[in-house]
């Protein structure tokens, strides 16, 4: 069963590594803990994980107005995983675009 949903490539994360390069995020499934992310990414992307953090967000309320009237809704709540490698390892996400 795999936790990590997908690699995060947004414009905070890459900042972010470009300051400390061997840093990475990734969107994970809710009930996963630190070690089966820490083994899934090194069995996935076969590097070694120094560290794991791990960010919990909640599902914010939205609603917007339309013709039929206020339409109200929820965006889903999901769980960040900054992952550290070893000094000098790399992940590549666009290897094989």
């Amino acid at each position: 069963m795999g936790y990590i949903v997908k690699p995060l490539v947004t414009e905070k994360m890459t900042n972010m590594s470009e300051k400390t390069p061997n840093r990475f995020g990734f969107v994970v499934r809710p009930e996963a803990n630190k070690l089966q992310i820490k083994k899934e990414v090194e069995d996935l992307y076969k590097v070694n994980v120094v560290s794991v953090n791990t960010l919990n967000y909640a599902g914010k309320r939205s609603h917007r107005y339309t013709k039929a009237g206020m339409i109200r809704g929820r965006k889903n709540a999901y769980k960040k995983a900054i992952v550290t490698l070893k000094d000098g390892q790399t992940i590549d996400f666009y290897g094989n675009i």
